[in-house]
């Protein structure tokens, strides 16, 4: 049966009778229908007053309730096995429209009472409730709901109950037997939720858990819950207060707190304590971490976080952060007055004061365009590192070397379909002490493009580069035992001038101004002729515009000239590549073999050696690199001279899974200078294996026989004598339950780069899942040329979807000389984690 809404938002029943509605559901009543029993005028009546309330209760519900979301508490254990949903079709959310089943609805004339009785079914804007009985009492004004109770929010929340008892203004009332599911699978229990005030909800006997039910056992209790004996929730604060509570792994209590507070599952951002955290050092002794979180406004907070320490007093830190309409920024300060300065006796620590602040901030311009900076400054360099801040916090640093320098800049960067460009100017903060050896970048841009149309048939693309940069004092290496040992490359004096030559030292950054403008031109195109061969001419121009202001300091002059120096520099290039691939194919699979051979065109590299290079020390010559144009890595260099780059690559591809590549090549000097056998102030391309007219051989192989196999191995040999210059093999296994990777490598001397000595190693490293959660891992790195262990990690921890266990113990080695003790350093880590609850990590060295 369906009604016609009244025009003074009542409902007309038969026999002319007005039933007014409830105030909260006169804006979306729209119709009602009853199925079942009890079909009179009467039983219409009380069924619609009945349905009424009954939807009211669904609302209120979702209102008192929706607290059960992340870090809620909540009661007994989770050992209940809830009805399934009945097969009912519900209506779209926020249709203006109710609708109510019921077996029978019944209507109490002395009583003022209206009943639905049996497989009670409600839908109103989304939200569903489902119960045995439902009654509305027009004398109290409450509506009670019996009987397996099950409502289902719009958002996915699931709420059982045994009794639910509230008044039709939703601001009192209790609940029986509470049991809520949420969306992102947090769980909470009660015996019994009491609601007044409109804004108070007191849950009796609370447990929460964020894990899931055991798919096995149900009934079993979780990974971990809280039990409280009472759980307050304050709607209008959005908090929840916990009394009494204890915190249980496996059902068996761990912990146990007579009260704390945390911000309404509801809630994103909450002023309040978060986890402490506790650390170690010899220095400063014990410390722990009190942060503290301020919820400024929706768009900005901050975090103040003091640590106090047994050595050396309070460690005051802050950040602040603020998100606008196109992006963000963030500050950060730390500073403490030291108790105890002579821990760091010796060293930049060493006094009463220190401090710093650090900054960053991205914003976009346009849906291509971004700007930004970062910015740290410190009162000493070594400030982050004796109290483990910013990017020394991480101790576990996977055998990488820490950081030396701290950049301070601020860049433009826009991306487009075809093109790039990126311009910053930026500011090193030396972390190890040598601030006047490190340059600043005023700036340097980066533009490359993509033609979208062809020209004389092929691709074109251009891309240009510019630099002007300062540095106060030269900084140099060593390249001979005896210079490191007399630290003549790092004394800037005139009783060492002579001794920093060339043959001793290696000058990596020179004093001084520089500025460079370069850009270059490519175009190739590729054919195929009938026999399958594949021709790809090429041609590009180059053109570098320098100038360079270099001081005159103590040895410098034996690397570069000093004083002004302006350079036009212009490399034109014409070459032509060569493929022929050859393909064998099996019943097992199918090989290919490509012949490539490359020539390349183009005058002498003009000023070799004689102009600054900043960006073009790094020259690792293997098969990666060998048919490039230019291999020097920078814009510093450039190769000149004809050139000839040969060599075969061979791919088998099996049938059943798996692949093996292998390629073998070497580079030759036709005519002119081998821009790789000039010296230049780090001796770029020396020892590079290009020295040579004709070079070292170069070869990789990598196979994958699926996907639990991997292994590849990158070589290059001596052309003349077949020795291995450069050796590395690498070899991992990932299985269902434990996995592992070996890594071996072997170098030989570069002294003329800086390399002074032979380096051999090994670093194993490995994970093995001891059960579904548990996983336990370790690597260690072994020095072969000295026979010992450079460092180890150890390490295992429990991981799922609600908890985090993890702890590592870091061992390191530093080896003074090879006859030496080892100076040990240790670090130990402790992660702990509850999903929705806390997280935190303890260190100590």
């Amino acid at each position: 049966m369906r009604w016609r809404p009244h025009r003074l938002f009542g409902l007309v029943v038969p026999g002319g009778r007005l039933v007014a509605a409830p105030a909260a559901l006169r804006r979306g009543l729209l119709a009602f229908r009853q199925s079942g029993a009890g079909r009179g005028a009467r039983a219409c009546a009380t069924g619609i007053r009945k349905v009424i309330l009954a939807v009211a209760l669904g609302l209120l519900l979702s209102a008192a309730l929706g607290l059960t979301t992340p870090r809620a508490a909540f009661a007994q254990s989770f050992s209940y096995n809830p009805r399934p949903p009945k097969p009912v079709t519900q209506r779209p959310a926020n249709d203006g429209q109710m609708l109510v089943q019921a077996n029978e609805v019944d209507y109490d004339y002395n009583n003022s009472r209206v009943s639905a009785v049996g497989n009670v079914q409600l839908f109103y804007n989304g939200t569903s409730v489902e119960a045995d009985r439902v009654i509305y009492d027009q004398k109290t004004k409450r509506l009670h709901a019996e009987g397996n109770i099950r409502m289902t929010d719009v958002d996915g929340k699931i709420t059982y109950a045994d009794v639910i008892d509230l008044s039709d203004d939703y601001r009192d009332g209790f609940v029986d037997s509470l049991h809520v599911d949420t969306a992102d699978s947090t769980r909470m229990a009660a015996t019994r939720a009491d609601r007044s005030n409109g804004n108070y909800t007191v849950f009796e006997n609370g447990v929460y858990t964020a894990c899931a039910p055991c798919r096995d056992d149900p009934k079993k209790p979780p990974l971990w819950q809280v039990k409280a004996v009472r759980i307050i929730h304050d709607q209008l604060d959005k908090m929840l207060y916990f009394e009494n509570a204890q915190l249980e792994f496996f059902g068996v209590p761990m912990a146990y707190l007579p009260y704390f507070s945390a911000p309404d599952p509801t809630v994103k951002r909450k002023s309040g304590f978060l986890t402490p955290a506790f650390s170690e050092t010899p220095q400063y002794g014990y410390a722990m971490e009190t942060p503290y979180y301020w919820a400024i406004a929706p768009d900005m907070d901050a975090t103040f976080t003091p640590r106090f320490m047994t050595q050396q007093g309070v460690l005051l830190q802050g950040e602040f952060r603020q998100r606008l309409l196109d992006g963000s920024y963030q500050i950060r300060a730390y500073g403490i007055d030291q108790l105890d300065p002579g821990a760091y006796a010796g060293q930049p620590g060493d006094k009463q004061f220190r401090g710093g602040v650090e900054t960053k901030g991205e914003f976009a311009l346009n849906d291509k365009w971004v700007w930004g900076w970062e910015g740290v400054a410190l009162s000493d360099y070594n400030m982050l590192f004796d109290y483990r801040l910013s990017v020394y916090q991480d101790v576990f640093n996977s055998f990488l070397a820490l950081p030396t320098e701290a950049p301070s800049q601020l860049y433009l960067t826009g991306v487009g379909n075809r093109s790039y460009f990126d311009a910053r100017t930026i500011y090193y903060l030396s972390l190890s002490g040598n601030q006047s050896q490190v340059p600043v970048i005023w700036p340097v841009v980066d533009y490359a493009n993509v033609f979208n149309h062809s020209i004389l048939g092929g691709e074109v693309s251009y891309k240009t580069n510019f630099i002007n940069m300062s540095r106060s004092d030269a900084a140099f290496d060593p390249t001979t035992l005896a210079a490191a040992a007399n630290g003549t490359c790092l004394l800037n004096t005139a009783d060492t001038a002579q001794s920093i030559t060339r043959a001793n030292c290696l000058l990596r950054g020179m004093p001084g101004t520089y500025s460079r403008l370069s850009g270059e031109v490519d175009w190739r195109r590729s054919f195929t002729d009938s026999a399958g061969e594949i021709w790809t001419p090429f041609a590009s121009v180059r053109a570098d515009a320098i100038n360079a202001d270099i001081s005159n300091q103590p040895g410098v002059s034996n690397f570069l000239p000093t004083g002004d120096t302006q350079a036009l520099r212009v490399m034109p290039a014409v070459g032509m590549e060569y493929r022929y691939p050859f393909i064998n194919v099996q019943p097992w699979g199918s090989t290919t073999i490509e012949p490539i051979a490359q020539v390349i065109i183009r005058p002498n590299e003009s000023y070799a050696g004689k102009l600054p290079n900043e960006d073009a020390q790094s020259m690792v010559f293997d098969t990666s690199n060998l048919f490039e144009v230019n291999k020097f890595s920078g814009w510093d260099r450039v190769e000149g001279g004809g050139r000839a780059n040969a060599g075969v690559e061979a791919t088998t591809q099996f049938d059943r899974g798996g692949s093996v590549t292998a390629v073998f090549g070497q580079s030759y000097q036709l005519f002119g200078l081998n821009s790789y056998a000039v010296q230049d102030m780090a001796n770029s391309g020396v020892d590079s294996g290009l020295q040579t007219p004709i070079s070292d051989y170069v070869a990789s192989v990598s196979y994958s026989p699926n996907r639990i196999y991997t292994i590849s191995t990158r070589a290059r040999f001596d052309q003349a004598t077949g020795n291995i210059q450069r050796f590395e093999t690498e070899a991992s296994a990932n299985f269902d339950r434990w996995s592992i990777s070996v890594l071996y490598g072997d170098y030989a001397a570069q002294p003329d780069i800086g390399y002074l000595t032979r380096r051999e190693g090994i670093l194993v490293s490995g994970s093995v899942k001891l059960a579904t959660n548990w996983v336990a891992q370790g690597a260690a790195r072994w020095d072969l040329v000295a026979n010992q262990i450079n460092q180890y990690v150890v390490g295992a921890g429990y991981v799922d979807d609600c908890f985090v266990l993890a702890a590592n113990y870091v061992t390191s080695y530093e080896y003074a000389t090879a006859t030496s003790p080892p100076i040990l350093g240790h670090a130990f880590m402790l992660q702990l984690g509850l999903r929705t609850l806390a997280n935190t990590m303890q260190g100590s060295q």
